[in-house]
């Protein structure tokens, strides 16, 4: 009788103790995120980034030194080639002009005094009444004379030419991207030629002049199409074409790059000189695809869930080849054929679910991706199909739960590797 007591008691206490448990637990809410597959154009790109800059662009210097007297043109202003835009106080240089027309005036006046001399001694050697050394001295001095004229003439062209620096004229057809002086400054030219200008050919017709990383640089070509965003237009595409792929080598931090030169087209003035380009260069295009989300193609279920669905399919591909057997009894194999290995190389999984709440796997196969979809290809796939490209699961308790629970994310998740045979 006492034993039968405490096998009673130790059952009503399992009893118990299992109820509390079972109160306790919690139960897992499984929320799948599905994405569609859609069906359109994809492009498979290589991403840099540039600046968009005018494809001619001149620095206007001075090469005389002085003060600025006048300016004529300003930030944004139209000019065109031979166009004065800037003036340079010419005294100083005026006076140079001067000096060196008096220098030429006296050495004139001493070659006509020289050739004078030589001719009346010329003369006298003839007769013999002048030595051969004198004789000499005096062809010296005549071709002295004769030298020092030219001089001065260098002299005054040279002054000339720096009067002619103090009016400073635009080299091109442009615009005016920047002004580096006022009126009443100082420019020294003793070493190089300061900035006063810096002005832009035709804007209408831009480049890009992009970098891109040596693993890419193979995959970019010329006369390549690109696409390219400006922050200041986000919503906007604008295209360009590959003109130019440097083979200067530019290496920073130990990583190797090299420039593309691409060519814009600006009819309407909207990209300005100095925008930050994001430029993605067209490598292949894939036209009227389906294609799906990179995450989908990511997404792995649970083990248990992955066996179950594989179980399954296994199932119903005996069950067909069972069908196919009876009605086709020579029938050969699949995947043994040349190019298994290729077709192998691109297999990718995309999970569903049916109507029974069930998973269901879709072999398929990948092709070119735009970094954020991918194309794919399968038999059992069409547009507008949802797939699972994550899952969340929640958890929930009974009224001794508390509302500090979160959910936990398990999408993503690898899986174990996919047998083969599909």
């Amino acid at each position: 009788m006492k034993k039968i007591l405490v096998i009673i008691l130790v059952v009503c206490i399992a009893g118990v103790a299992f109820g509390a448990v079972r109160g306790r637990r919690s139960q897992e809410t499984v929320n799948y995120r599905m994405v569609t597959v859609e069906q359109g154009d994809l492009a498979a790109v290589v991403s840099s980034t540039g600046t968009l800059d005018a494809v001619t662009t001149v620095q206007v210097g001075t090469q005389v030194s002085g003060i600025i007297d006048e300016i004529y043109a300003d930030y944004n202003d139209q000019v065109k080639a031979g166009q004065v835009i800037a003036r340079i106080d010419a005294t100083l240089l005026a006076n140079a002009v001067a000096a060196a027309e008096a220098q030429l005036a006296r050495g004139q006046a001493e070659l006509r005094r020289a050739l004078a001399e030589y001719e009346r001694y010329d003369e006298l050697h003839s007769r013999e009444l002048v030595s051969d050394s004198e004789y000499n001295a005096m062809r010296y001095d005549l071709d002295v004379a004769r030298a020092s004229v030219k001089s001065a003439e260098v002299d005054l062209a040279r002054a000339n030419q720096n009067l002619e620096y103090a009016t400073i004229t635009s080299p091109i057809d442009g615009t005016v991207i920047s002004r580096s002086m006022e009126v009443g400054q100082t420019v020294q030219a003793s070493f190089s030629a300061p900035e006063l200008f810096l002005i832009a050919g035709d804007l209408t017709r831009m480049q890009i002049l992009a970098t891109v990383d040596e693993s890419d640089i193979g995959q970019i070509s010329e006369g390549q199409t690109v696409h390219f965003t400006v922050q200041a237009y986000a919503d906007d595409v604008f295209e360009g074409t590959v003109r130019q792929v440097r083979l200067q080598a530019v290496t920073e931090e130990n990583v190797v790059s090299y420039t593309a030169v691409v060519n814009v087209s600006n009819p309407d003035g909207r990209l300005l000189p100095g925008m930050t380009a994001t430029v993605d260069f067209v490598v292949e295009t894939a036209s009227n695809a389906l294609y799906v989300s990179n995450a989908s193609l990511r997404y792995k279920p649970d083990a248990e869930l992955m066996e179950a669905a594989f179980a399954r399919m296994r199932l119903e591909r005996e069950a067909r080849s069972d069908t196919s057997s009876s009605e086709s009894p020579s029938g050969t194999g699949r995947g043994t054929g040349p190019g298994t290995g290729d077709r192998e190389k691109n297999r990718g999984m995309l999970w569903t679910v049916d109507e029974s709440g069930e998973l269901v796997l879709i072999p398929v196969r990948t092709g070119i991706s735009d970094g954020s979809n991918t194309a794919v290809t399968g038999r059992e796939l069409e547009a507008g199909q949802l797939v699972i490209a994550g899952v969340s699961r929640s958890a929930t308790t009974n009224s001794s739960s508390t509302p500090f629970q979160q959910q936990q994310s398990t999408g993503d998740r690898p899986g174990p590797p996919s047998p083969g045979g599909f």
